[in-house]
């Protein structure tokens, strides 16, 4: 998931506090590999459960599924989904768009400076747009006999 770039503890459930999340053993151990370190990431539920385990952490997948959902629930992280059933959670929460590399599986953040959308489609009668999310889909360019 990470590097071993040394990670703060104390970030981590100041984090969870200033969210108003009850900071718990488990949860400050999740969040201080989440953002720890001072950086952004995309994880998902299999791979931070497998940085968790990797830490020492006692703590099971369903933990950190309800865990990451918590922390979205609670403001801390936005769930992207890709392919309707992979789901990714990122810890910026600048709105933003994100490259998906089909290849490896990868979400990273896209430059937001760059996209440009010029106009949305009407909403139906009595809803409003909540939010926008962009994934760009990469794959390798198929190249070209000549």
């Amino acid at each position: 998931m990470q590097d071993k770039t040394k990670r703060d503890p104390r970030r981590g459930e100041t984090w969870l506090c200033d969210a108003g999340v009850r900071p718990t053993r488990q949860r400050v151990a999740l969040a201080t590999l989440l953002i720890g370190d001072g950086h952004d990431r995309h994880v998902t539920a299999e791979s931070l459960f497998a940085a968790a385990r990797d830490a020492g952490e006692k703590v099971s997948l369903a933990t950190v599924y309800n865990t990451l959902r918590a922390f979205c629930q609670a403001g801390l992280m936005q769930e992207v989904t890709v392919d309707g059933s992979r789901s990714y959670f990122d810890t910026n929460m600048n709105e933003h768009p994100h490259f998906f590399w089909e290849e490896h599986g990868a979400l990273t953040d896209a430059p937001a400076k760059d996209l440009q959308i010029a106009r949305l489609p009407d909403a139906p009668e009595g809803m409003e747009i909540a939010s926008v999310d962009v994934v760009i889909r990469l794959r390798p360019k198929t190249q070209v006999p000549h």
